[in-house]
């Protein structure tokens, strides 16, 4: 709404209220308040659910220090919602295509984990909602995003007009000069704007995946049914990167200090897909009217950050499903967007390791029983966190740990940027 409000300002000639064009200034103030808001607007959210006796019932799995958590606060993810769209709502443009689809992410994954939490917490059932039911809330936003970004007028992108033209060192000092032209179009760097169903290959320079070449084999030459393969990969990648958060959550600040290391990383990559004078230097598509996207993640680093100060070892409030389900759907659509999905195993590899150690041990434990009668297992416990924890490793250092890896991978995921 302040943007609004401060474009007309502008208009009227109002000195400094230019500001608000500014998408740095803007990212820089989404973060700040997401921050204030999960700090200090949820103390009092954190005691108003100890006063109402919303805790967590911890099931006994033989970890250290698990006994302690019981009754600790849950359903934080809510403080994550509000501190993340309170900022969007008043200072993103809510015209923007890809910020609706962001908005409705964020509440869908944010009412579907509310869900889950309410069950658990309210009915006292530990299974909380089914795994059948959460899929098919998953499979829904993968198809509303998938449709979106397939079909809507306004999700398109540009191409180099040559794929060996480049910004000469000479054009780099206009670099000073673009700070307010992220949604600028320049004919002489890209083609005009148009719909594609490609997407960046990591360490191919000149390629991108094209989704339409999947169809060609059924002698459609034009991609006229490519939406037939791009919205059921749009479905799995969303359904595996929001569970793959949602393993994630099982450590005080894991999730949450993981998340803001690849929510950096996908601001970055979302600031040079929509900088006309950055996307030609480096080579990618340009990508109109995505700089939007770069203050909605700034409000998710910031309430990422601001909810790690209450659930930092040790936790004084759990996000639940509520947080977990909806950050990984916000880095899942995020990535899509950007059409950059593809690095998702990179950027999200924590995300991964944990999805995968589970399918791992429940698969080889089946097997096992199968051909010898009794399960086996290859890690002492997943998913991988409670792996370490078994080892003897403390909480804490798993978790710092954790985040440091995810910082190199989100810095490797900025480097396949160059290394092509």
């Amino acid at each position: 709404m302040l943007y609004y409000l401060f474009s007309w300002l502008h208009q009227q000639r109002y000195p400094g209220t230019g500001v608000f064009q500014y998408i740095s200034f803007r990212s820089a103030a989404a973060f700040v308040l997401a921050l204030f808001i999960a700090i200090f607007v949820g103390k009092y959210f954190i005691g108003f659910l100890k006063r109402k006796q919303i805790g967590e019932s911890v099931r006994e799995l033989g970890l250290a220090g698990q006994s302690e958590k019981a009754g600790t606060p849950t359903m934080g993810g809510i403080i994550i919602i509000a501190a993340i769209l309170i900022p969007v709502l008043l200072l993103c443009e809510l015209t923007n295509i890809y910020i609706i689809l962001m908005i409705f992410t964020t509440i869908w994954l944010g009412l579907l984990g509310f869900s889950d939490d309410y069950i658990k917490v309210f009915k006292k059932n530990k299974e909380g909602l089914s795994p059948r039911k959460k899929l098919i809330g998953q499979i829904l936003l993968g198809l509303v995003v998938g449709s979106v970004m397939y079909f809507h007028p306004d999700a398109v992108i540009c191409e180099k007009t040559s794929p060996k033209q480049q910004v000469t060192e000479a054009s780099a000092n206009d670099l000073l000069q673009i700070e307010n032209q992220e949604n600028a179009h320049s004919p002489r760097l890209f083609d005009e704007p148009h719909h594609s169903s490609k997407t960046t290959i990591p360490f191919f320079k000149n390629h991108e995946l094209d989704y339409a070449g999947l169809t060609r084999w059924l002698g459609d030459e034009t991609g006229k049914w490519s939406f037939l393969f791009f919205i059921p990969i749009i479905v799995f990648i969303i359904a595996a990167v929001s569970n793959g958060a949602n393993l994630t959550d099982g450590l005080d600040g894991l999730a949450t200090g993981t998340t803001a290391s690849v929510a950096v990383g996908i601001a970055l990559l979302a600031y040079v897909s929509g900088n006309v004078i950055f996307a030609s230097y480096l080579n990618i598509m340009y990508i109109p009217n995505i700089g939007e996207l770069v203050i909605f993640i700034s409000a998710v680093i910031g309430a990422c950050i601001g909810f790690y100060w209450w659930n930092c070892y040790p936790a004084q409030v759990f996000m639940g499903d509520t947080g977990s389900l909806t950050l990984g759907g916000i880095v899942a659509v995020s990535c899509i967007i950007i059409r950059k999905e593809l690095l998702i195993p990179i950027l999200c590899g924590i995300y991964l390791a944990q999805s995968v150690s589970v399918i791992m041990q429940v698969s080889y434990f089946k097997y096992t029983k199968k051909k010898y009668g009794e399960g086996r297992r290859i890690f002492l416990m997943a998913p991988l966190h409670h792996h370490f924890q078994k080892k003897g490793l403390h909480e804490s250092k798993i978790v710092q740990r954790f985040i440091v890896v995810s910082m190199m991978l989100a810095v490797l995921t900025l480097v396949t940027l160059k290394i092509r």
